[in-house]
């Protein structure tokens, strides 16, 4: 892949993707068998579903797909599918993920990734053990310069990883370093940095995270987009499409319908990991609702509550293709 602008990276056998950096963008769930093991056709198949729904980029893999759960082998594999399914699609962009905490491994393996063919970079920045600011500006910088011009996301989830950015900083960094387009704010009010972001010099985008719960503020905001789990794609996509198409009051009516759902599910990681993977399960798109322990059990009243859910938005889900019935 090679470019000269750092927010068209355009190779000989793909158009730029920048643009596409919009709208939902679902993270990817991993799906397993019922022993723990990949299931690789699965993953293939909910990768051929999120696409379907009509979003404009994918991203993987994000805590929803069990990242820290995975060897790297696994990773690697399934990397290299995503980039199959979607390198002959160019209505759609490819967002390969780099969570690694040492810095030398995130820039080998965002390197790897965009010369797979990814379209875009997220990254996460390193927390573990709690690395001092300038650790962590020196492996985000590492990686945003290894990889230019490919547009890069930073993911910025204070509650999961500690490490914190200012708008000021963040802007900083874009100023530095051109490829760094847009910020994934994962906070539980992430409308104002987003506003912040947008109206400074250079201008960031924003996606908002936490599985989209402050996604009306954010639409009110005009967020560049919003990056959720992918059990429910099509829920976020109509809210998306209804709020750009000027249907406001309707967007916002569903999305607080969602609000209660989100608003439970969200206090734990682990816990909306199981819930989605369940409503995957339930809609016949993955084969097994299996999440690698240590997990998060759902008890009956969560079991019952996903049940209705998918009785609440069962207008809004598509028909699963090439799935089994549950």
């Amino acid at each position: 892949m090679s470019a000269t602008d750092p927010t068209d990276p355009t190779g000989p056998d793909r158009p730029g993707a920048a643009h596409l950096l919009r709208g939902v963008m679902p993270v990817l769930e991993v799906p397993f068998t019922d022993d723990g093991d990949l299931d690789p056709d699965g993953f293939d198949r909910v990768v051929r579903h999120v696409l379907d729904t009509g979003v404009s980029a994918v991203m993987f893999p994000g805590f929803a797909s069990e990242f820290h759960k995975l060897s790297d082998a696994e990773r690697a594999l399934l990397t290299r599918r995503l980039l199959d399914l979607t390198g002959a699609r160019p209505d759609v962009a490819a967002v390969v993920s780099i969570p690694d905490h040492a810095t030398r491994l995130a820039v080998r393996r965002a390197t790897e990734a965009v010369e797979a063919g990814a379209d875009a970079i997220n990254l996460l920045p390193p927390h573990f053990l709690g690395p001092s600011a300038a650790e962590v500006r020196r492996h985000v910088t590492a990686v945003l310069t290894a990889v230019a011009p490919v547009p890069v996301i930073l993911q910025y989830a204070p509650a999961q990883t500690g490490s914190s950015f200012t708008a000021d900083g963040l802007r900083e960094l874009a100023e530095e370093h051109p490829n760094l387009v847009a910020v994934k704010i994962e906070t539980a009010l992430p409308g104002r940095l987003a506003e912040d972001l947008a109206g400074g010099t250079p201008a960031l985008s924003a996606f908002v995270g936490y599985a989209g719960l402050q996604l009306a503020d954010g639409l009110r905001r005009d967020i560049a987009g919003v990056q959720p789990g992918c059990s429910f794609t099509e829920v976020y996509q109509r809210i998306w499409d209804l709020w750009h198409d000027g249907g406001h009051d309707d967007a916002l009516r569903l999305h607080a319908r969602l609000v209660p759902y989100l608003a439970y599910w969200m206090q734990e990681v682990e816990l909306i990991i199981a819930v989605e993977k369940l409503i995957s399960f339930r809609r016949g798109l993955i084969g097994s609702p299996y999440c690698r322990r240590p997990a998060r059990a759902l008890d009956a009243q969560e079991t019952a509550g996903v049940d209705r859910f998918l009785a609440e938005f069962g207008e809004f889900l598509n028909p699963v293709r090439n799935g089994s019935s549950t």
